[in-house]
């Protein structure tokens, strides 16, 4: 059970938890679109590249795109997967960095370790 003092990093985890999995989800989307040469003026296809574009931009520049045969492989939409991967892991450090330890706790935890 979750105590009423931790409550709130609780729900601040997985409020970002699942940010992170919606913005990882469209670019997976996208890059498997991408890659199976998808109709970027099929309406489907439009509004993911629509919505998505405002995550990939920052990294649209940083790799070339690789074409073969109408498809696109998108190292920079890779990237920015793993990019908003690690600042959503790095959010969710500094708000477990941020809960208040009672001084038995930390005594407990540093007898563990």
């Amino acid at each position: 059970m979750i105590s009423e003092s931790s409550r709130p990093l609780y729900r601040g985890v997985q409020f970002v938890w699942y940010g992170l999995y919606l913005v990882e989800t469209l670019l997976a989307v996208r890059f498997v679109l991408k890659l199976l040469g998808a109709n970027p003026g099929a309406a489907f296809s439009d509004l993911v590249y629509s919505i998505s574009y405002v995550f990939t931009w920052p990294f649209a520049t940083v790799f070339r795109h690789d074409y073969v045969q109408g498809s696109i492989f998108e190292w920079s939409t890779l990237l920015a997967m793993l990019v908003y991967w690690f600042l959503a892991t790095a959010v969710i450090k500094l708000f477990v960095m941020s809960k208040s330890v009672s001084t038995t706790e930390a005594d407990a935890k540093l007898s563990e370790v």
